[in-house]
């Protein structure tokens, strides 16, 4: 069972009787390290098997340290003036009070409240989502980009990260572009809010905002089998993104746009 399947469980009031500082960190704990169901007085615990292991997997772990990450940078945004930084985010005010922030990744709808985030209206299953998405609200949001392009090598501390951008989005993407159409591709990249955005002597090129202020620069160069050329395919970054988020959720967010491009696409 999951920490989201448990938390329905719970009055999700965050009283703290557990001990525990909101109800999903309790859920968390109870499906990852173990916890007892008792520690909640007021949890549903009919059909469930109460029989739990005493602590986590070694394979549990990296997930466990993700949910404990979550609950942190939770706490951070909850002390965040919303109507402020609304507009710097590229976000609007919706939900009772105007206490929830509304703003699309990747043509997905993200509701973020002081509570949680709902992605197109569900729990995010990945929990690199919500660290994503906590990390770029925690940024506070700024000036709109301005679309001066760079590879991710010119960033600081990012040489042992351009390998994994290539493996995890660039080198993928070049893959499944070679066996199609370029009208096909552009029509994908349409659907995900991507604009045609042409570079020199490549096949195709388009900007697509994978969050308000985080545009990403495709660019596409088509094998050329004569000249034993490879289809290659190229992701830049506005110069300013490092102010809206960091190394880690960056590289995340190419790999992200590379899976939803790989489903539109297959």
């Amino acid at each position: 069972m999951n920490p989201f399947e448990i938390v329905k469980r719970t009055p999700k009031n965050n009283c703290g009787q557990c001990s525990y500082p909101t109800c999903l960190a309790f859920a968390a704990a109870v499906a990852k390290s173990g916890e007892a169901f008792g520690k909640c007085p007021y949890l549903d615990t009919t059909g469930l098997d109460v029989v739990q292991k005493q602590g986590p997997a070694l394979e549990d772990l990296p997930g466990q340290r993700d949910l404990t990450l979550i609950e942190h940078l939770k706490d951070k945004i909850s002390a965040l003036d919303f109507a402020l930084i609304a507009a710097p985010l590229g976000a609007t005010l919706c939900g009772e009070n105007k206490q929830t922030l509304s703003f699309q990744f990747l043509a997905q709808e993200v509701l973020l409240s002081r509570h949680g985030i709902l992605l197109d209206g569900c729990p995010p299953n990945d929990p690199r989502d919500q660290i994503l998405i906590y990390n770029y609200v925690h940024s506070q949001g700024g000036a709109d980009p301005t679309l001066d392009w760079i590879g991710l090598e010119t960033l600081p501390n990012s040489i042992s990260k351009v390998r994994t951008l290539a493996t995890y989005c660039e080198n993928r993407l070049a893959e499944l572009f070679t066996h199609l159409p370029v009208e096909t591709i552009i029509s994908a990249c349409n659907r995900l809010g991507g604009v045609a955005h042409p570079a020199p002597s490549a096949t195709l090129g388009c900007i697509i905002p994978v969050l308000p202020r985080i545009p990403q620069y495709l660019v596409y160069w088509a094998e050329e089998p004569e000249d034993g050329f490879p289809a290659k395919v190229k992701v830049l970054f506005d110069r300013q993104v490092l102010n809206f988020l960091d190394l880690e959720s960056l590289i995340f967010s190419a790999e992200r746009l590379a899976d939803r491009l790989t489903i539109l696409l297959t």
